[in-house]
Parts: structure tokens; C-alpha cells; sequence
């Protein structure tokens, strides 16, 4: 099963996905399209996700086409804006970020089940 990326695009998402996050945490990819290290995290992200046994909606947000939204993200949950980062919404609120080599999938499944 490959990562079943969601495209964020809109700023709308962003309120929507942190009221969602109430029922079941959501997670976003904030990666840049032309950084190497971004593409590195991206890939082992797809490669670890069907055997990560996380079953959560993951929002993929390209850095260089939707610039503001990272700033919205950032200005949102109070965390500061990295490329790429892993991000874990719960009930509102970012309860996990990762960024660099630092995304592990087993890391995320920790904060989830915490």
C-alpha cells in the first residue's frame, strides 16, 4: 500500500483538519520539492507507511507552491516552520513534530498512542 498523501492546498484545510483532529489525529508533511533531505524523509516515510500500522489521514504540503500555508500552519499550532516536518495534529493542537532525519513513522506511532 503506498502513503495515501492528501494534497493541502487551501487554507480552509488547515481549520478543518485541526477540527477533525478532535475525533482522530491527522498527520501533515510539509516537504520541499527541491531540497534532497526533504526527498530523502518523503521517501522513507512512503517506504516505512504499510508497516507502520498507522491508519490516520497524512496531508502532504509542497513548500514551494503553497508557501503561506506553512506560515499558517506555523502561526496555528506554535511551532516553528522546518522543511521538511512531520506533523502530529491532536484534538487541535500539534502534540508531535519531528523535521530533518529526525521522522520516524515509529516515533509518530508512539505520540499517537500516548
Amino acid at each position: 500500500m503506498s502513503t495515501p498523501w492528501l494534497p493541502l492546498t487551501e487554507s480552509e484545510q488547515i481549520t478543518d483538519l485541526a477540527r477533525a483532529s478532535h475525533e482522530q489525529p491527522i498527520l501533515i508533511f510539509k516537504h520541499s520539492t527541491t531540497c534532497s533531505i526533504s526527498a530523502a524523509a518523503k521517501g522513507k516515510i512512503e517506504r516505512q507507511w504499510a508497516d507502520s500500522g498507522l491508519d490516520l489521514p497524512i496531508y502532504y504540503l509542497d513548500l514551494l507552491r503553497f508557501r503561506p500555508l506553512s506560515a499558517q500552519i506555523a502561526e496555528q499550532f506554535s511551532i516553528r516552520h522546518e522543511s521538511p516536518q512531520l506533523l502530529l495534529i491532536k484534538d487541535g493542537a500539534c502534540t508531535f513534530d519531528a523535521s530533518h532525519m529526525a521522522i520516524r513513522l515509529n516515533d509518530v506511532k508512539s505520540a499517537v498512542n500516548s
